[in-house]
């Protein structure tokens, strides 16, 4: 039980973190952070596929948005001093004690023989299986509602985004 506290400490401290920090940088880590201990207590309360799915779409593609932001911003030196500055050892103490509870979490949920019969808190774990029939039936409806606001979000963000080929030139 004591794990799945833990685990939501470790969140809700990290989101507040990532509301309250002015650096996009420092709130970027305690984002992820946050994300890694969600995923943590989906595993805790027998939700695995979940738990895998947050690390890999959300842990992985903020990560992946925020350096493709950060590339395509091009902001100059100016910007790179400022942030080597704002970019200390005491930027990376938080994020690195938060991830190191996370880690103890992880081995004593290892070294534990709870995870072969059932999880802590749940009474069954729900395997991919099971979402896919719930999403693929009785959700249906709303995937497919969900798949078409987001394919109307990135003909929109490709649209607003769009430049003429000669503005970038007139702006100059």
């Amino acid at each position: 039980m004591w794990p799945f506290y833990l685990m939501a400490l470790v969140a809700i401290v990290s989101t507040v973190r990532v509301v309250t920090n002015a650096n996009p940088v420092h709130a970027l880590l305690s984002l992820i952070v946050s994300l890694l201990a969600v995923a943590g207590i989906f595993m805790i309360v027998g939700a695995p596929f979940a738990g895998a799915l947050e690390i890999i779409v959300y842990a992985g593609a903020i990560m992946v948005l925020f350096v493709f932001v950060v590339m395509m911003l091009n902001l100059g030196e100016q910007t790179v001093a400022q942030e080597r500055k704002w970019l200390t050892s005491s930027a990376w103490a938080y994020p690195a004690l938060m991830s190191f509870l996370i880690g103890l979490i992880l081995v004593w949920v290892l070294k534990s023989d709870y995870t072969q019969s059932a999880a802590v808190m749940g009474t069954e774990i729900v395997g991919p299986k099971a979402v896919g029939q719930a999403l693929f039936t009785q959700y249906l409806l709303l995937v497919e509602v969900a798949a078409m606001l987001l394919l109307g979000a990135l003909v929109a963000a490709y649209h607003l985004g769009k430049r003429e080929p000669g503005a970038e030139e007139d702006n100059k």
